[in-house]
């Protein structure tokens, strides 16, 4: 029997030495446990449809430069922190000076803020779940975290611009960290993107703690370029009466996976995750979410939306789990899917897992192409082919797009749709 593939030593080498002391031990600690770590193949769950996408050759193993200048981003109103390869450039960002909101970057704190945040990273998630989360936790070269004392508000969001420089095949591996203190608010917008045309991998992960009555909302946008494999994963913790939004914008590459944690742990605590995923060529997007209904009196709504054109792949997997004690649970989840080609494919499962006998779930699938007869009404009445086809599969998703909170992404998801359209409508 073939042996299965681990991962290769040279993605355990030492990475860069300007972090505190104890967050050095921490990502020591983090990769000893990597040695021989198997990679995912088609035989593990979660990795079924995108193992085989997964391809990581040893030169990509090092870290990518952090000496140059970033490109433009997201020209929005709001404060902005910007990472060039994993590394914070403090030239390049803009971020509040606000009573009550603390925005660092790892390398800067002392070796006491340092020992608290080694002991809370991963506390977010399940790593057996999210194996590749792991990686990033024995790799990270800078970070930032986010403070924000009780019942301070962010009064603009807050963007992240993480930009992957494709010049020489290499690796980044951002972190975020958001303790977000009682009743705080604060909208924070991830934008990924890259230059360059060498195969690299960016591997992130996100945490958000949230204390009782604090309300997040999360914006990740990904327009990586097609030379980007990009793995990432988002974990949350909410205590009682916290709200936590997620809107999920994903356009595809060679391999894009993004992985979703939220654990619902205080009575009252609500989430609510919208997502888009566009794929083109032969491009591939797997969205994994799961939702650990932990405490009573929790709600949870969670609407996935995918196209897939060409002879792309997009993959769904959203898990629902309602703990013994999560009495008066309320979980919906939506996951509708459209295939634009007969070479295009989607693979969705949602799952339900129950333990409490009190509680209104409900979960739905769907998966088809562009209505014939709506798409004959359209052109009957002297509408071109072509924006036929846009109007219907813009109206798969526009409601989605239309809950984006932030205007400068909406707008940049609409650009970004609409040159997708060109390339998958041709007039006939």
């Amino acid at each position: 029997m073939k042996p299965a593939p681990t991962l290769s030593p040279a993605f355990l080498q030492p990475a860069g030495q300007s972090l505190p002391t104890p967050l050095l031990a921490l990502r020591s600690e983090r990769g000893t446990g990597l040695a021989d770590m198997p990679l995912p193949t088609r035989k593990t769950e979660n990795w079924k449809y995108s193992s085989k996408y997964l391809k990581l050759s040893d030169e990509m193993a090092s870290p990518l430069a952090s000496d140059g200048k970033p490109s433009a981003s997201l020209a929005a109103p709001g404060y902005k922190v910007v990472f060039l390869n994993g590394v914070m450039m403090p030239e390049a960002s803009d971020y509040p000076d606000l009573d009550g909101i603390r925005i660092r970057s790892f390398s800067d704190l002392s070796d006491d803020e340092a020992t608290e945040l080694a002991a809370r990273l991963d506390s977010t998630l399940d790593t057996d779940a999210v194996q590749m989360a792991r990686l990033n936790s024995a790799r990270f070269e800078d970070g930032l975290l986010i403070q924000l004392k009780p019942d301070a508000r962010l009064d603009q969001p807050l963007f992240i611009v993480h930009e992957a420089t494709a010049n020489a095949s290499g690796s980044a591996f951002p972190r975020i960290f958001v303790d977000a203190g009682r009743h705080s608010q604060i909208t924070l917008v991830e934008e990924y993107m890259s230059t360059g045309s060498a195969p690299v991998m960016v591997n992130t992960v996100t945490e958000f703690d949230l204390a009782d009555g604090a309300s997040v909302t999360n914006v990740r946008l990904n327009t990586e370029g097609e030379s980007v494999q990009h793995i990432g994963a988002t974990g949350v913790r909410q205590q009682r009466s916290s709200r936590f939004e997620s809107h999920t914008v994903g356009f595809g590459g060679p391999l894009r996976r993004h992985d979703l944690q939220v654990r619902l742990e205080g009575e009252g605590a609500e989430c609510k995750l919208n997502g888009v995923v566009v794929t083109q060529d032969k491009q591939h997007y797997d969205n994994h979410t799961c939702i650990e209904h932990v405490a009573a009196h929790c709600n949870s709504e969670e609407n996935y939306r995918n196209i897939a054109a060409d002879t792309s792949h997009a993959v769904f997997n959203g898990r629902i789990h309602i703990h013994q004690d999560a009495q008066k649970s309320n979980a919906d989840m939506n996951n509708k899917n459209l295939l634009l080609s007969n070479g295009a494919e989607i693979d969705t499962k949602p799952e339900l897992e129950i333990y409490a006998d009190d509680v209104k779930c409900a979960h739905g699938a769907t998966i088809g192409q562009l209505d014939k007869t709506s798409l004959f009404y359209l052109v009957s009445r002297g509408i071109g082919r072509r924006e036929a086809n846009v109007l219907l599969t813009m109206a798969f998703i526009n409601e989605l797009v239309e809950e984006i909170p932030v205007d400068a992404v909406k707008e940049t998801v609409q650009l970004q749709l609409n040159q997708f359209f060109d390339h998958t409508f041709q007039e006939a």
